[in-house]
């Protein structure tokens, strides 16, 4: 092999698979967003060929590929899939990566349930017979997959943030931050470096007329902004993440994921979300702004009494 063959950049090549229902469309929808070019449900047994047409981009540099398929694909054969990228793996001219997306059966149930879609591979019998058939399907992938993520607790969001992490490599550089909104009563995030517990804040949601409200709605904000400790603990807060980031950045730590909680996720903590995003780009980041629980019910049993 030549230097000059040797030195050229590899182009990225990542296969996404996994159990239905599971995040595969949400993963691929992120790496579109990082600026990877994504195609779905793609025979791969054509996965050579695909590479071998790309064209490069600017500076003669292909674009990274994610390519997602999973048990519906025309043709699909585990134990073929896995014998096709052993040889791709080989070639100094790709770096190729196998994501596969688990989750548990009870919660895969759970999703088919309230989506009211029915398994492919369950049409006739409960949708636990299909995922148990996929599973034993699809074990050969999970135990070649480079990378394994379940889902299992992961909200879309929490899907998001970690398909973010591990594959923005080609993403602006620089401390990406993103800031979330949440309700305890409904769970933490798995995914956060910062919480921040907002419930020793006055509660909103007692308020009748603002309890239809967010933290987004001007008369929620003030009502919070009315609270006497509202401005120190928010300046304190503030502070602390903006001395905290640099840090983070001088440690090679690429994403800070930082998250506000309130009881239900819809008062307090977006409107702290909402005002630490401004301080942030006051400062010279851009973060994302997520709120997990935005669109919950309002409801006095997960609020507790007043």
């Amino acid at each position: 092999m030549s230097d000059s063959v040797a030195t050229e950049p590899r182009q990225r090549v990542l296969l996404v698979t996994g159990l239905l229902g599971a995040g595969k469309t949400t993963a691929l929808k992120v790496l579109e967003d990082l600026g990877w070019e994504t195609i779905d449900n793609f025979p791969i047994r054509l996965l050579g060929r695909l590479i071998d047409s790309t064209e490069a981009g600017s500076g003669d540099v292909r674009p990274s590929l994610a390519i997602g398929f999973d048990s519906r694909t025309r043709g699909f054969d585990p134990n073929q899939v896995i014998e096709r990228v052993k040889k791709l793996v080989q070639r100094p001219d790709i770096e190729l990566t196998t994501l596969f997306l688990d989750c548990s059966g009870q919660e895969l149930e759970r999703r088919y349930n309230e989506t009211r879609h029915r398994h492919p591979l369950a049409q006739d019998v409960p949708a636990a017979s299909g995922i148990a058939s996929e599973r034993e399907m699809m074990e050969p992938l999970r135990r070649w997959a480079d990378i394994v993520i379940s889902t299992t607790d992961f909200t879309s969001n929490d899907l998001q943030q970690a398909i973010r992490e591990r594959f923005g490599r080609d993403a602006p550089q620089g401390t990406v931050v993103t800031v979330t909104s949440f309700g305890f009563s409904r769970g933490m995030p798995p995914i956060a470096d910062l919480v921040f517990d907002m419930r020793f804040l006055d509660n909103p949601h007692w308020d009748p007329d603002l309890r239809i409200q967010t933290g987004q709605d001007p008369a929620v904000g003030a009502h919070i902004e009315n609270d006497p400790v509202f401005a120190e603990a928010f300046a304190r807060i503030r502070d602390l993440i903006l001395l905290l980031l640099p840090r983070y950045a001088a440690q090679g730590k690429a994403y800070v994921n930082i998250a506000f909680g309130c009881t239900g996720g819809r008062h307090r903590s977006v409107y702290s979300a909402e005002r630490i995003a401004g301080a942030l780009r006051q400062a010279g980041y851009a973060p994302t702004v997520l709120h997990r629980n935005l669109s919950s019910r309002a409801a006095d049993l997960v609020e507790g009494k007043h």
